[in-house]
């Protein structure tokens, strides 16, 4: 696992501090102030919950990078809490989750809510990968995260390209 932005090939950028595990959920959130505009548009990228599965992460930190934004990734094994912070001190536009492991709906349970009471009522939130165990259909999953509050649910195996596609449109980049 990548620890500092400066392995990630970032170092132009100052580090988001993840907390050390079992401690991230202490203390209240920060919250956003109302009129502070990103000077471009930028994305926070990570794998949620107890998942490791980082080579997707970088692929997709690789490709929204080579399409104009600035990616803040803050790895694999990042709480709710780590990625509204993230949000938070960067301005972020929007929040991409990946999950591999399966359990997507237990990590992301409460999340859009945790945006909202922090703030960020209007950022995007992306999800997509192997979003649940078992052969349920994909509308079923894809309801299920939009009724927790996200955006847009991609399948496992999408590429990058339709994400960015839609983050263009959404956030009315050409």
């Amino acid at each position: 696992m990548l620890s500092d932005n400066s392995k990630r090939g970032n170092s132009n950028r100052k580090p988001i501090q993840k907390k050390p595990q079992g401690h991230s959920h202490e203390g209240a959130l920060p919250t956003r102030s109302v009129g502070a505009p990103p000077s471009s548009k930028t994305i926070v990228t990570g794998v949620i919950g107890a998942d490791a599965h980082v080579v997707g992460n970088w692929v997709l930190r690789y490709s929204l990078q080579k399409a104009g934004f600035k990616v803040v990734s803050l790895g694999v094994m990042v709480s709710q809490e780590e990625f509204i912070r993230a949000a938070i001190e960067t301005h972020a536009d929007a929040i991409l989750v990946s999950s591999l492991y399966g359990h997507a709906s237990l990590d992301c349970e409460g999340f859009r809510q945790k945006c909202q009471e922090a703030g960020l009522k209007d950022i995007l939130l992306y999800i997509g990968g192997n979003l649940h165990v078992g052969g349920q259909e994909w509308e079923i999953i894809e309801r299920t995260f939009k009724a927790l509050g996200f955006d847009r649910v991609y399948p496992p195996e999408t590429l990058p390209e339709p994400a960015i596609a839609d983050l263009k449109k959404d956030l009315g980049v050409s």
